[in-house]
């Protein structure tokens, strides 16, 4: 665990380190991680702030440090591929209702665009829900068909997103 020299605030029972708590924020900053947690024999701490690039489940903590999440990037005209209807067929679904983030910031470039090729397992989007960041991965190697979804959009549960075949 990191070493502090710093105040601690008393809530209610609870004594938290002040110092502790910012320099795992650093951390989380510095590093661009979404969260972070640290344990000694007496106290557990977990700091963690919201990021399109979240982590795929949030817990209750005894001394939370979130920035405000970024806002949402202007939505653009989901892209699929010029004639015939898309066929859904190798669609990758949502596993949740929530909203649909092509990419990981605002301003930056989209996880995959149409015609990317794209390994097992690698980020297509990202899917908000209830303020944690749930990254959406493709199932096999292959190639993207189509965006079925506008950046910002909100999604239902088993709605297909991207084609990759």
């Amino acid at each position: 665990m990191p070493e502090t020299k710093g105040k601690t605030a008393r809530k209610g029972g609870l004594e938290v380190d002040t110092a502790l708590v910012r320099e795992l924020a650093d951390i989380l900053a510095e590093t661009g991680l979404t969260e972070i947690e640290v344990e000694d024999d007496d106290r557990k701490i977990r700091v963690s702030r919201a990021s399109v690039a979240a982590a795929p489940a949030a817990v209750a903590a005894p001394a939370p440090v979130a920035a405000a999440p970024a806002p949402a990037a202007p939505a653009a005209a989901p892209a699929e591929p010029a004639g015939d209807a898309v066929d859904h067929a190798n669609s990758v679904k949502s596993p949740m209702v929530g909203t649909a983030y092509l990419a990981p910031d605002p301003g930056s470039p989209n996880f995959v665009s149409v015609g990317d090729s794209v390994k097992k397992g690698a980020t297509l989007l990202i899917v908000e829900a209830m303020k944690v960041m749930n990254p959406i991965t493709a199932p096999a190697d292959g190639t993207v068909k189509a965006i079925l979804v506008d950046n910002g959009s909100p999604v239902e549960f088993d709605q297909p997103l991207v084609v990759v075949a």
